[in-house]
């Protein structure tokens, strides 16, 4: 036997116990998580490729598989942070049609004024509708709390997970570190482990996507190009949390108009990105939380806000309508026209393709881009007392093809050159002057702003009166304190008739009212027309459409998550019945090394004893 085969043998013997070796350690770790199988490559060696050794120990995984894996789970993340709030949100509303629901509530409100009516001298009737109306205002007063409450929840959930996304960052660049510097395979595996991991629950949080150096590190980048690890370097991630929000709490790319938390990324190169911005995260839990906070629960308040300002107005607010003149003209009349009311001129009225809104205004200040939120509409202040000159200067700043001028009998005159001519103006009044529920008969100021109990009219002065009206809506104590107010004959005349209960009911739900685009009930390009009820009902059919969507969306993602997760774990993961077929096999081998070198011993043995 020659000395070639027992150098073969012993090769074989070392690089076969090295193979069992890497066997035994997928076999023990087939239940570690993020623990990739590994293999063992073997070379030749030796004259004309006789021999064998031990090669590289790889983790034998699907690339394609793992970026998948990250792409789902960063999706998944997204879908069901926003399910989870969509479901609360929904739950604030109740069931519809059911008598704890919001439109259940109103409605009980309703049907206590059609009874007061049919028996206006029942004292008992009375208190019943001011406790229902008061039950309604409590009612849309914890939605909305509840809605800020979300808010502060989520703004509190970025600052955690902010929190967690940087140590990721810090962990995945310390790795880089150490896999760099690192020789020995089965270390440097281990290590490449645990990368890949902290990459995979890095996913989770932000949309993120790896590029691979030629030095086995890796870069992380979000899907919108921002570069977050740069080998052993990785961006600083801070969260300026502000607590509790409230109604007028918004994001703003200016730092100084800015009243909620924003993260802020300072990059390995010394940049510095605001995470928070539109379209920076798309996807994740973060890119879920910022949706929620600036888009998803502040349309919710809106909505809450127009359904709290429409029980306000239609009860002491008249619409009035511009009489058609000759040609392409038209007058109105705007006596008695307060701070917050409005004049609006439809789009087919105009040469713009936008419905033009004149607010009246008791201040000089300019209207600011908080309070245009209607994207179909061309929204400016006119200064009380209202004048045609006032209109007119406003109407030609922002369409030159409408002009005002002073109309017969106090009337303001409004013509238009556009194609479509025929000028539709129309605009809300408030009749009341204050709260006193004698002012304005037959109109009454029932549902008014909690702040000093005032006459709710719209108005933009000092800021818009709009933002968080929901969570400020109460009951005139006026009314409360002498609730035969409710069935006075006129103004000054108390003798209980129903002809005013009839007409809040009929305000509440046969009365058309206009409701802003901003609320997204009807679509967010053009302004929604509904009675107050008819609204109330929308909001809710709206909010459980859009629970049921997140829902939907996010089982769907759930799916292809799994499905990324086999297919993941079908090329990473470590099949036992593989692995022991694989033992067998190098035990196999590994007798047969042994044979040889018994042969050779026993060959010995009898040498020596000749």
């Amino acid at each position: 036997m020659s000395l070639n085969a027992l150098s073969t043998a012993t090769a074989g013997l070392a690089a076969t116990q090295a193979a069992i070796n890497v066997v035994s350690q997928n076999v023990a770790n087939a239940g570690t998580a993020g623990y990739v199988k590994r293999t063992l490559s073997t070379i030749s060696t030796g004259p004309n490729n006789s021999g064998v050794a031990a090669g590289q120990i790889t983790r034998s995984f699907d690339a394609a598989a793992l970026n998948q894996l990250r792409l789902e789970t960063s999706g998944a993340a997204y879908t069901s942070t926003k399910a989870g709030i969509t479901t609360q949100l929904d739950a604030l509303y109740g069931t519809p049609g059911t008598a704890t629901a919001l439109d259940g509530t109103l409605n009980t409100f309703t049907e206590s004024l059609q009874e007061l009516a049919a028996n206006p001298t029942s004292a008992p009737a009375r208190t019943t509708v001011l406790g229902n109306a008061s039950a309604l205002a409590t009612q849309i007063n914890g939605a909305a709390a509840t809605v800020q409450t979300l808010r502060s929840g989520i703004e509190s959930q970025l600052g955690t997970d902010t929190t967690a996304a940087g140590a990721l960052l810090k962990s995945i660049a310390t790795l880089n570190t150490k896999i760099q510097n690192t020789t020995d395979d089965a270390s440097l595996a281990d290590l490449q482990d645990q990368r890949d991991q902290a990459v995979t629950s890095l996913s989770s949080y932000m949309d993120i996507k790896t590029t691979q150096q030629r030095d086995g590190t890796i870069s992380v980048l979000t899907q919108s190009g921002v570069t977050l690890v740069d080998r052993g370097s990785a961006a600083s991630l801070s969260f300026d949390g502000r607590g509790t929000l409230n109604a007028n709490s918004t994001y703003s790319t200016d730092p100084t108009q800015r009243s909620v938390g924003t993260i802020t990324a300072t990059l390995p190169g010394g940049g510095i990105i605001d995470l928070g911005a539109p379209n920076v995260l798309r996807s994740g839990s973060l890119a879920a939380e910022f949706e929620l906070r600036d888009q998803t629960l502040p349309q919710a308040q809106r909505q809450l806000d127009d359904l709290a300002a429409g029980l306000a107005t239609a009860l002491t607010n008249k619409q009035v309508t511009a009489t058609q003149g000759a040609g392409n003209s038209a007058t109105i009349d705007l006596t008695g026209l307060q701070a917050g009311n409005t004049l609006t001129i439809p789009a087919s009225a105009n040469g713009t393709g936008r419905n033009i809104i004149l607010v009246a205004s008791a201040d000089g200040s300019s209207i600011s881009a908080s309070q245009t939120a209607d994207s179909n509409a061309l929204v400016a202040k006119i200064q009380l007392p209202v004048s045609a000159a006032q209109i007119n200067a406003a109407l030609s700043a922002l369409d030159p093809t409408l002009s005002a001028a002073a109309g017969s009998g106090g009337n303001i005159a409004i013509t238009s050159t556009a194609a479509s001519p025929q000028v539709a103006a129309t605009a809300s009044i408030t009749v009341p002057t204050s709260t006193d529920p004698a002012s304005g008969y037959p109109q009454i100021a029932l549902f008014v702003d909690g702040t000093g109990n005032t006459l709710f009219t719209g108005s933009l002065d000092g800021g818009s009166k709009l933002a968080g009206l929901a969570q400020r809506l109460t009951i005139n104590s006026n009314v409360s304190a002498n609730t035969a107010f409710l069935t006075a004959t006129s103004a000054t005349d108390t003798t209980a008739t129903g002809k005013r209960a009839q007409l809040l009911f009929a305000a509440l739900t046969a009365t058309p009212m206009t409701f802003s685009s901003a609320s997204g009930i009807g679509g967010v390009s053009a302004p929604y027309t509904a009675t107050v009820a008819g609204f109330a009902q929308d909001v809710i059919a709206t909010q459980g459409a859009a629970s049921a969507n997140a829902n939907a969306i996010d089982a769907t993602q759930q799916t292809a998550l799994s499905t990324a997760q086999a297919r993941f774990s079908s090329a990473a993961g470590v099949n036992i019945d593989q692995e022991m077929s694989n033992l067998i096999a190098l035990q196999t081998a590994y007798g047969a090394n042994a044979r040889v070198l018994s042969a050779a011993r026993d060959m010995l043995n009898q040498l020596l004893q000749i």
